[in-house]
C-alpha cells in the first residue's frame, strides 16, 4: 500500500527521522527486534495519520509522541493480556491463606496499642496517614528530628513485639 505524501511532510522527511526514532525506541525496549517493531509501528501510524499533522510543527516531535503513545497503549494492553496462563499450571500463582495475614494484622494492632502515645501517634501519621515528617512534626508541635526518633523507636519496638528483631 502506497500512501501519497501530504502537504505537511514528505516520506523522505519521515525517513530522515528513522535513526532518531530507533534511538528513542531503545528507551522503551532493550530488545532490538522489539524496538524495531515499535519504529515500524510508529512509521505506519504516522503515515496513516498524516492528515492530523499540523504544518509548521516539528515532525520529529510529532513522531516521538506517536511512538510514546503506541508504547504506552501496547504496554497497558499487555498487562491485561495473559495469553495461555489459564491453561498452564506452572503459571498459576500460589495464594497464601488469609488467616495468617489476619492474625498478623491483629498482632500488629495490639503491638501498636501498647506503644507510648507519642510513638504510636507519630507512627500512624507517618506510616499509615502518609504524612511527611515535616507535616507530622507541625501537627504534633515538635521538631522533625523528634518525629523521626519517635517513628524509629516505635518501629523498633514493633519489631521486637512481633518477633522480627534481628
Amino acid at each position: 500500500m502506497v500512501v501519497a505524501p501530504t502537504a505537511g511532510f514528505s516520506h523522505a522527511e519521515m525517513l530522515v527521522e528513522v535513526p532518531a526514532l530507533r534511538t528513542f525506541a531503545r528507551r522503551f525496549h532493550r530488545n532490538g527486534p522489539d524496538a524495531e517493531d515499535l519504529v515500524q509501528d510508529t512509521l505506519m501510524r504516522a503515515m496513516a495519520s498524516a492528515d492530523k499533522f499540523h504544518p509548521g510543527s516539528r515532525l520529529r516531535s510529532w513522531m516521538f509522541t506517536i511512538m510514546r503513545n503506541r508504547f504506552c497503549t501496547k504496554f497497558a494492553s499487555s498487562k491485561r493480556e495473559m495469553v495461555g496462563i489459564e491453561d498452564d499450571a506452572s503459571g498459576r500463582m500460589v495464594t497464601l491463606p488469609t488467616q495468617e495475614w489476619s492474625i498478623r494484622g491483629h498482632e500488629l494492632e495490639k503491638a501498636i496499642a501498647v506503644l507510648p502515645r507519642h510513638q504510636s501517634d507519630a507512627l500512624v501519621m507517618v506510616l499509615i496517614d502518609a504524612l511527611s515528617y515535616e507535616d507530622a512534626a507541625k501537627q504534633s508541635g515538635c521538631a522533625i528530628g523528634t518525629i523521626k526518633s519517635r517513628v524509629n523507636r516505635a518501629r523498633h519496638q514493633l519489631a521486637i513485639s512481633m518477633g522480627q528483631d534481628d
